[in-house]
């Protein structure tokens, strides 16, 4: 699972998702890239399940990027807990994603076949999702 090596707190505010992605808003290693189409937090699980999706649906055949990284905290409490005593623990990982932001990009492959990698892959992610192409990209 993806998760940082170390950080400078250990436990981070929700904070909120305004606006649109600035910064990894386009397709910069690969032909093809997952674009998100609305804001949401992408569980280490999820990013790990998609990605799985992916290489399955390719059989060995091009390359894959994954252009997100959980990198913030999300604490729960324990159930059964009284209110009060502070924050909880650490659970697990997300990733902040923005509308606009490039989640996944594939390499050598066919427009196609990264239709069909991606529409899978997009199943198994809380947000919408679409297809996007390099810009200087032209199909031979």
């Amino acid at each position: 699972m993806l998760m940082p090596k170390r950080v400078k707190y250990r436990k981070a505010q929700r904070g909120r998702m305004r606006g649109k992605a600035t910064r990894g808003n386009s397709v910069a290693f690969g032909d093809f890239g997952l674009k998100a189409l609305e804001p949401g937090w992408i569980t280490q699980r999820q990013i790990e399940a998609s990605r799985v999706a992916l290489t399955r649906m390719m059989k060995r055949e091009g390359k894959v990027w994954i252009r997100i990284f959980p990198d913030k905290p999300v604490t729960k409490k324990p159930a059964e807990t009284r209110m009060g005593s502070g924050k909880g623990i650490p659970e697990f990982w997300v990733a902040v994603v923005k509308p606009g932001r490039i989640l996944f990009e594939l390499g050598g492959v066919t427009r196609g076949l990264a239709d069909e990698a991606f529409h899978l892959a997009a199943h198994k992610l809380p947000v919408k999702t679409k297809v996007v192409a390099r810009v200087d990209y032209e199909s031979h």
